[in-house]
């Protein structure tokens, strides 16, 4: 008993120290970058105060000349002022920029940012263009993001859909025209690139487009929406795409690439397809002061064109929501952008596609809340498990029965540990209980926590609805800010649904050892206890509608695992069935299983009498 006190109490003690350290090195790390950041801007002023001012009127006369000798035969596109043109469907608002011809930002009329209640924006920043580079002269290029094209006025076409033009000429017949076109209750944009003199404004029948691009918070915080980020991309008709890694080159032809932050994206389709394609790709690092969640830099890709004098170099612009349905009819492979389960959890998507999501959908159909649809599809769930799950219970209620007995058992046997375990095997044979049923529910939560995992972080219908005290069920819930961030992934705030997933698991613990023999190892003690502490930091920043499902799934548990006792399970009956089998002749054979598993425990108990033996004569 000492001895277990002293091991409570040195893990306590390590707790409390490895809580200290982390918490006095954060603070010490911080203190140093704020010093080093102290010194940067110090050096940065003086540095500032030494540089002599420029002249900006010969500067801008420089940077004119500059851009004239560039232009080339394209001169009037060289010099000008830029104009912004709106055009807007049902769905999206797309600003045009005459410089470059290109689009500028779209805003997501049906969306609005949950952390400052704006319409949600792609796009719109200084650094964000899609260009390409076009022969001006004899030994002069340009991109096009660097010429101002004339714009032609709206037009509406028969189907509903409106077609805005850009336009640049050259001095010996060149031209290049931007076509774009804006499908009613779409957020695929249509691009077409039409180019006069294709052979010379082209080197070797090549476009090469370069796009920089920033993703911008949308999302409650910033932290996880950057943790969900990636890039997306269709490479030799397969879907692919990156997470941690930087960069990415393709080996065969690609189809589209994608710049994804948790619920919208970015996507550039080259409906012809492209060859020789670089993607440099990386998540902000400074996460304290900006929004900027993750950046495109010189992301590059190589689009044939044919020889000819004229050619049509066509592409389509998604800038839109992560929907499944939508993105399924964007371009093939697209729907795979909605994270349902990738790499080693790629088995939940089936799950997920199938099962989860059809189900949900079927509920809301005809519930508009959408928490509680969430119960409904835990009830689904749980009622579709039950004929597996049932048998654990069963099993379970069978070891309650059994506990009397097996507390003698462990006071007969003492440190004896092989006796006991053999004796113990002997018992649950007798009863006909199986000692690994209670592994099942643990085992089968596992796919379902991680397909419901992709599915509730994916999600966007479930953006911006509320439920009970939750705002949104697609961020985590908190009913208290914290002065403070506690690390281990816990954060600044406090989830009541985490607390009530936390306790409703716990409970399950506290229930469920009461269907045990006392245990004497103090691991094996408190280990019921750990994963319900582990949950609270792991929880505290997942979406509430997980949390949730959790909540209503563990309360599930326990009223099952109650009613199963109470009401169904007759423990007498239990007891007079195991006398019963213990007064028949043993005819019955021993699964193989089972004397492998007596065999060493026999061999271990004669290796520890031989031990206690030896330690006796000496």
């Amino acid at each position: 008993m000492n001895t277990d006190k002293n091991t409570v109490i040195g893990i306590v003690l390590l707790a409390i120290l490895f809580a200290g350290f982390f918490y006095f090195t954060n603070k010490q790390q911080q203190a140093a970058e704020d010093y080093q950041k102290h010194i940067k801007d110090s050096t940065d002023r003086v540095n500032a105060a030494k540089v002599k001012p420029i002249d900006t009127v010969v500067l801008k006369q420089l940077d004119s000349a500059n851009k004239v000798a560039a232009a080339g035969s394209f001169t009037t596109a060289a010099i000008g002022t830029e104009q912004l043109q709106t055009v807007e469907n049902e769905v999206i608002k797309v600003t045009f920029t005459n410089k470059g011809g290109a689009i500028k930002q779209v805003e997501l009329k049906n969306y609005k940012s949950s952390y400052n209640d704006k319409p949600v924006v792609l796009g719109g920043s200084a650094k964000d263009n899609i260009s390409y580079t076009i022969n001006t002269a004899n030994n002069a290029t340009n991109l096009v993001s660097n010429l101002y094209f004339t714009p032609s006025a709206v037009v509406k076409n028969a189907d509903g859909s409106q077609t805005v033009s850009f336009s640049i000429a050259g001095g010996n017949g060149q031209a290049v025209t931007h076509v774009y076109t804006i499908k009613p209750n779409n957020y695929l944009i249509d691009w077409n690139i039409n180019l006069t003199r294709a052979d010379q404004l082209l080197t070797n029948g090549n476009l090469n487009l370069t796009w920089n691009w920033q993703t911008k918070q949308a999302e409650k915080t910033a932290l996880y929406e950057r943790q969900m980020s990636n890039i997306c991309f269709s490479e030799g008709g397969d879907f692919d795409y990156i997470s941690q890694k930087k960069e990415h080159k393709f080996e065969k032809q690609g189809q589209w690439i994608a710049v994804v932050q948790q619920f919208f994206n970015t996507t550039v389709i080259a409906k012809n397809g492209f060859n020789n394609g670089n993607i440099n790709w990386a998540r902000s690092l400074d996460t304290d002061t900006t929004n900027t969640l993750a950046t495109v830099d010189n992301t590059s890709f190589s689009v044939t064109v044919p020889a000819a004098a004229t050619a049509t170099v066509p592409f389509a612009l998604y800038f839109g929501p992560n929907d499944y349905k939508i993105l399924q009819s964007a371009a093939p492979n697209m729907d795979k952008i909605v994270n349902l389960g990738r790499d080693m959890y790629a088995f939940v998507r089936p799950i997920n596609v199938y099962i989860i999501k059809n189900v949900f959908n079927f509920f809301i159909s005809f519930i508009s809340n959408y928490g509680w649809a969430i119960l409904m599809l835990t009830l689904f769930i749980r009622l579709f498990t039950a004929p597996l799950m049932y048998g654990s219970y069963l099993s379970g209620a069978k070891m309650k029965a059994l506990r009397p007995e097996l507390d003698t058992l462990k006071k007969k046997f003492g440190d004896d540990q092989q006796g006991f375990a053999m004796e113990q095997m002997k018992l649950f044979r007798e009863a006909g209980v199986n000692p690994l049923g209670g592994c099942i529910p643990a085992l089968l939560q596992i796919p379902i926590f991680f397909a419901l995992y992709s599915f509730f972080n994916s999600n966007i219908s479930l953006r911006g609805q509320s439920f009970l005290w939750s705002h949104d069920l697609s961020a985590y819930d908190s009913i208290f800010h914290l002065p403070f961030s506690i690390p281990m992934g816990f954060g600044d705030h406090i989830s009541l649904f985490t607390i009530t997933a936390v306790l409703t698991s716990f409970a399950i613990s506290l229930y469920n050892m009461g269907n045990t023999p006392t245990q004497d190892n103090p691991a094996m003690k408190y280990m019921p206890y750990i994963f319900p502490f582990m949950m609270l930091f792991f929880f505290n920043r997942l979406p509430s509608a997980l949390t949730w499902y959790y909540t209503v799934s563990n309360t599930i548990t326990l009223l099952l695992q109650f009613v199963i006792q109470t009401y169904i399970i007759d423990h007498d009956k239990i007891l007079a069935k195991m006398q019963a089998s213990r007064s028949k002749p043993k005819v019955k054979t021993k699964s193989k299983w089972q004397e492998r598993y007596e065999q060493v425990m026999e061999s271990q108990k004669k290796v520890q009498e031989l031990k206690n033996k030896t330690q006796n004569k000496k």
